[in-house]
Order: structure tokens, then C-alpha cells, then sequence
């Protein structure tokens, strides 16, 4: 059986946990926070990482792509190599373009430090600029999925990423800059939340968030003393 090692406050965790739980792939969750992790397993001490008959998996990519080559049934991949391609298109720009933008502005928004005003102001840029882009490529306007008609790994990447990109340019900047350059995106995920495993994932990411930071805290009291 796969065992997927990581937490649930995680959204790339969560990417390949929901990928499991869409395609019915059996699995186990094994909680290992950032600091705990098997460096066997994830060398650069990174999470998720996914443990399977053959071996370990570091990168949640190659994790859901090999979930989907591995376990057939239920495709959230097409069968046509240029709609996979396209959909292929549409994860890299939510990861690379969008969210790994935005987390530069997570020490601000969720963890009580600080961004530069020079900082905010590049990446504000930079994340409204590929925002825009990223909405020209999905499929919004005319498909209640992200590439089309049908659910697939790259709902699975928009379902986790999207709402952190909005409430971290919010809590920032004042503004949502996801509804502003793309406003077909709330609706979009009002829908998918209403999905039982984007419910599930939801309600374990609320609880291990409070977990963590019930965690953050007596381990700074223990620091501090």
C-alpha cells in the first residue's frame, strides 16, 4: 500500500492526497512535520514524499504522475497527448508561476513576519501579471473544470493553490488579486468545494493548521526558556 508522509496543513500534500482519494488508490498518511523527516526518503527534508513498493517519491509531480500511470482507473490525465500536454501546461503555471510566486508573501500573511515594501511591490507585480496570464489558459469562462470538461490533476493542483494565492494577496495587499484578474475563479471553487474528498481534504487541513500551530507555539515557549 502507498503511504503518503507529510501533513494536511500542506498544500502540495494535499495535491497528491486528494489525486488518491479521486482516483480510489488505497494509501496510509504518516505525519512527519518539516525538521522530522526521513532523509532516506526526502533528501532535501521537503514534504510530501510518498513511499511505495518500488521506492520513495520526493516531488509531489512525479508523485501524482506516477499515481496516475501506476493506477489507471479514473484518468485525471486525457488520453490525447495534446489535452494531457495542456493540462501539464496548466500545473506548471499554478505552481511555478502563481504559487511559488505568492509564497514569498506567506512569512507576512500567515506566520507574523515581515515582506519589504520593495518585496510586496515586485511580487504584487509579478503575481497579478501571471495571474492574468494563467486565466487566459484555464477554461473558466466556458467549462466548470480548469482544462476543460472533465476533472484532472490540474484541478487537483487549482483546488489547493488557488484559495492560499487569494488569501495571502489579501491579508497583504488588501486585495484578492485571484477575483480581480481572474473572477471566474471564486465560483469555480465554491464548485469544487462541494466535492466530499475537497470537503475531507478541507476539514483535515483545518485541523492539522491548528495542530501546527498549537505545535509553533510550545515549541516557542520551550525556545524562549
Amino acid at each position: 500500500m502507498l503511504i503518503l508522509s507529510g501533513f494536511s496543513a500542506s498544500n502540495y500534500y494535499n495535491k497528491v492526497k486528494l489525486v488518491l482519494l479521486e482516483k480510489a488508490v488505497p494509501f496510509q498518511e504518516e505525519l512527519a512535520w518539516l525538521g522530522e523527516t526521513d532523509p532516506a526518503a526526502s533528501p532535501l527534508g521537503k514534504v510530501p514524499y510518498l513511499r511505495t513498493a518500488h521506492g520513495v517519491l520526493s516531488e509531489s509531480s512525479a508523485m501524482v504522475e506516477y499515481v496516475e500511470a501506476a493506477y489507471p482507473g479514473t484518468p485525471l490525465l486525457p488520453a490525447e497527448p495534446f489535452a494531457a500536454a495542456k493540462v501539464r501546461e496548466l500545473l506548471v503555471y499554478l505552481e511555478l508561476h502563481l504559487e511559488l510566486v505568492a509564497r514569498n508573501l506567506y512569512p507576512e500573511a500567515f506566520f507574523g513576519g515581515k515582506v519589504s515594501d520593495v518585496a510586496k511591490e515586485k511580487i504584487g507585480a509579478q503575481l497579478e501579471k501571471n495571474i492574468a496570464a494563467f486565466a487566459t489558459l484555464a477554461r473558466l469562462d466556458a467549462s466548470p473544470f480548469i482544462a476543460g470538461d472533465t476533472f484532472t490533476l490540474a484541478d487537483c493542483a487549482a483546488i489547493v493553490h488557488l484559495p492560499i494565492v487569494a488569501g495571502a494577496s489579501k491579508i497583504v495587499y488588501g486585495r484578492d488579486l485571484l477575483a480581480e484578474r481572474m473572477p471566474a475563479a471564486r465560483a469555480y471553487l465554491k464548485r469544487m468545494g462541494e466535492r466530499p474528498h475537497v470537503q475531507a481534504i478541507n476539514a483535515d487541513r483545518k485541523r492539522n493548521t491548528e495542530l501546527m500551530m498549537q505545535r509553533n507555539a510550545a515549541m516557542a515557549t520551550s525556545a524562549a526558556r
